[in-house]
């Protein structure tokens, strides 16, 4: 398969980076020597301000949006709160996230649960914070654009391609991938992607997020609170996820291989319109 990336891309994943995936030796199933690549893992730690908050472990690229799009989809830093900066210690493995004013941030991280995301993903008591009132746009999804975004997304030169092993995330507008970002946990992903479009003050009303991991109430929770309307998924999907999917109103779409997928929730914004 022919890979290029798109002329739309914003944020692309850089698969020859060095860093990012290690060189190794093996042998393969007639006991021949085989090299291949391998995705690297690290350990970041993320600092609101003075307070330790989580160590990940993450393939290392963007660090700062990770931290921050973290924070973010937590409700640790909302959107209110002035972000002054964001420093990042390449030899300590470390980010920290500062703000003008202190946070309250501390009953959160005593009420703190473990997911079912890969790499140990973690939300905390009040989850279901914010989602109460939701009101997500009434974005069309044109399912032409959806096929042509599934092969644009398939092409592109990734880390998945290179090495397998991990997951993506691609936030979309009609058939056009914007920022695509990688991880070995998938919600490291989103967090890249939410640090970024806090970052760059990207509207979320008429996007789509497709990601390769699985629809589990981690992911359609975030996606819902990052205001994108619209999740698709080549994998598939939990119970819960769609429970939550249909209470907000969040179109959902799973086990997408080429031109076939399942929509399980908000079916009133697809437009039947492929050939």
């Amino acid at each position: 398969m022919s890979t290029q990336t798109p002329s739309t891309l914003r944020v692309a994943p850089d698969p020859s980076s060095p860093r990012l995936t290690r060189a190794v030796t093996g042998v393969d199933q007639t006991g021949a020597s085989i090299g291949l690549r391998v995705v690297e893992e690290r350990p970041l730690t993320i600092y609101l301000n003075s307070r330790e908050i989580v160590t990940a472990m993450t393939i290392g690229d963007h660090p700062e949006w990770l931290a921050l799009g973290f924070l973010v989809n937590q409700g640790m830093v909302r959107a209110a709160d002035e972000v002054t900066g964001i420093d990042y210690d390449e030899e300590l493995e470390t980010v920290v996230v500062r703000t003008a004013v202190e946070t309250d941030h501390e009953a959160k991280l005593a009420r703190a649960t473990r997911t079912s995301g890969c790499a140990v993903g973690t939300v905390f008591g009040d989850m279901m914070e914010g989602l109460e009132g939701l009101t997500l746009p009434p974005t069309p999804l044109h399912v032409r654009d959806l096929n042509a975004l599934s092969s644009a997304i398939n092409r592109t030169p990734s880390l998945y391609l290179e090495a397998g092993a991990i997951h993506g995330t691609c936030l979309c507008r009609g058939p056009d991938p914007l920022a695509y970002f990688e991880d070995v946990g998938r919600h490291n992903a989103v967090d890249k992607l939410a640090g970024w479009m806090r970052d760059t003050g990207t509207d979320p009303a008429d996007k789509t997020l497709y990601t390769t991991g699985r629809l589990t109430s981690e992911m359609v929770i975030k996606c819902a609170l990052m205001g994108v309307p619209i999740l698709v998924s080549r994998s598939g999907f939990t119970a819960w996820g769609v429970e939550i999917a249909r209470q907000v109103g969040l179109t959902v779409i799973g086990r997408m291989k080429g031109s076939r997928f399942v929509c399980l929730s908000g079916e009133g914004r697809v437009i039947w319109d492929a050939e």
